[in-house]
């Protein structure tokens, strides 16, 4: 039996209201989402962080020392890794490999993030690096970039359509939104909830989130936020249907899950290599760039706010329209892309979305 349009007003309503109501929930952490410098994104550049298209150990490691003491305010990189973890933690750090090979962080940059985790006290054995599909991460080569010790975990060995198998997630854990697909029925809870990994309910504390910078051509951008909504739960893709994009309702929603908002202290923006035109998957490189940026945030409203304005400055010096244009850009078969998403996340109170408010500290070491 389909429901109402009402009832489906009423619960998209009802869940958005319900992720701003959690930021009380989400206050028993003073390091969950937004974070403790809320509105705060520092940009850390380098010119030698690729040289002939490969990744440089050295550069990079500054990058992030850099990046850590200007976001905390230490002076040194051991004071403001301790500002986030210490003995006893189980850290987790959620990649993103989608668009290998061109555009997926290095293992230059998540070693220099391990070893920063490391410094502040927590054991190599208690990091545990994760990405939702096992063959994604093991195409990318994530098992091969490990430190002794660290491992690595998905929730589902490789992607399907309706992404409705639970295996690897938390029945315990889930956001219930009425988004599913034709044929579906509306009423059945498999097809409207997501629920979150097990990875991040049962094996971790606190949650690194390792993004890169990249369009997306249903979402606008992928970013901090995206990263986390459809990285960390099962039965996403009803939020990408043709014609139904949900990804502005659905993203801010699943983030303010408990768990996710809770459990998640730290935003690290690889823009190192990024790309400005089509995604998620990329199968050639006219689009990617060398940005040479790393950014740092707690705030992953903020983030994504520096990040779509980065990526449209640059879309608008390579003659192409804003990554929200109505008319030009058309894709998915639908009118306009949904980067909405931050704004709805920001009203969500999981974040600062106006530009104007945002506090950008840039740095460039080289």
């Amino acid at each position: 039996m389909p429901i109402s349009r009402r009832e489906y007003l009423q619960t998209v309503a009802g869940a958005l209201a319900g992720a701003a109501t959690m930021a009380a929930a989400a206050a028993t952490s003073a390091l969950g989402i937004p974070g403790p410098y809320r509105g705060k994104v520092v940009a850390v550049g380098h010119s030698g962080c690729i040289r002939q298209g490969d990744f440089q150990d050295e550069p990079i490691r500054a990058m992030v020392s850099r990046g850590m003491c200007e976001l905390t305010g230490a002076r040194e990189p051991v004071d403001a890794w301790r500002r986030f973890f210490a003995p006893g933690d189980v850290v987790g750090i959620k990649m993103n490999p989608v668009g290998q090979p061109f555009v997926c962080s290095s293992p230059e940059m998540l070693n220099a993030i391990i070893d920063g985790v490391v410094s502040a006290g927590v054991g190599s054995t208690d990091i545990v690096v994760y990405e939702r599909y096992r063959k994604n991460a093991e195409y990318a080569g994530l098992d091969c970039w490990l430190p002794m010790g660290a491992r690595l975990a998905w929730a589902s060995p490789e992607y399907s359509d309706y992404q409705l198998d639970i295996n690897g997630y938390d029945p315990d854990h889930y956001v219930e939104l009425p988004f599913v697909f034709p044929g579906q029925n509306p009423r059945d809870p498999a097809a409207v909830r997501s629920y979150a990994a097990r990875f991040l309910t049962r094996e971790i504390t606190k949650l690194i989130n390792v993004p890169v910078l990249k369009t997306h051509g249903a979402a606008g951008v992928t970013l901090a936020l995206k990263n986390l909504s459809h990285g960390l739960v099962n039965n996403v893709s009803r939020s990408h249907q043709p014609n139904q994009l949900r990804i502005a309702e659905f993203t801010p929603a699943v983030v303010a899950m408990p768990v996710i908002r809770q459990k998640t202290v730290l935003h690290i923006l690889d823009g190192t290599k990024a790309l400005f035109h089509g995604g998620p998957g990329i199968t050639r490189s006219d689009y990617v760039w060398e940005h040479k940026t790393v950014y740092f945030a707690t705030d992953p409203v903020a983030l994504d706010r520096t990040g779509l304005n980065v990526i449209d400055a640059h879309r608008g010096k390579n003659h192409l329209h804003p990554v929200k244009d109505p008319v030009t850009d058309r894709v998915w078969n639908s009118p306009y892309r949904q980067p909405e998403h931050i704004d709805n996340a920001g009203k969500a109170g999981l974040g600062e979305s106006d530009s104007a408010r945002i506090d950008l500290r840039t740095v460039q070491l080289g």
